[in-house]
């Protein structure tokens, strides 16, 4: 059951009309999350500029998508573990790959240690430690893809948590 209803643009308040505008402008038309996110201003400006950023980092979007998978089974947004389902296929992955990321892990060694340690920044950050970041190196990721995990991690946490506080649920 909905509890927050998306906006019509006409109907967002002052910087989220605007901002709605510009989307419906270029698009053509705003998604169920953003027009309801449009409720606040600064919640609607801060998702789209960090959605952004996050596209431009350096994990390869196939593994991007396995970790949204992941992090989305963990938190449980139906909406957005079908949206990442979608994008997974779209970028090349099989039935089989998307089941492992929900999962957490993957037949390659090196994504799956990044994976598992996705979901641990989403669940127990704070048991994180200096032999984890250890691994991802050894596994050769980058200081920038480790970094970005928790990017990723919080863009994702952002989406699934609104879409479940909202109420908001794929369409069957």
């Amino acid at each position: 059951m909905r509890r927050l209803q998306a906006l019509d643009p006409s109907e967002a308040p002052g910087k989220s009309r605007e901002i709605l505008g510009d989307i419906v402008a270029r698009r053509g038309g705003v998604g169920d999350m953003v027009a309801t996110m449009a409720h606040s201003p600064a919640l609607l400006q801060g998702y789209l500029d960090f959605s952004r950023a996050i596209k431009r980092v350096k994990i390869p979007r196939p593994l991007s998508e396995k970790i949204s998978l992941a992090v989305q089974e963990w938190i449980g947004c139906a909406m957005c573990l079908s949206a990442h389902a979608e994008a997974a296929r779209a970028a090349g992955l099989s039935e089989g790959d998307i089941e492992l990321a929900r999962q957490g892990t993957s037949t390659d060694a090196r994504e799956a240690a990044l994976i598992a340690v996705a979901v641990r920044v989403l669940a127990e950050p704070s048991s994180l430690s200096d032999e984890d970041v250890a691994e991802l190196r050894a596994h050769g990721w980058s200081d920038r893809v480790i970094a970005e995990i928790v990017g990723l991690v919080s863009l994702n946490l952002l989406t699934g948590a609104f879409n479940l506080l909202i109420g908001l649920e794929p369409d069957e």
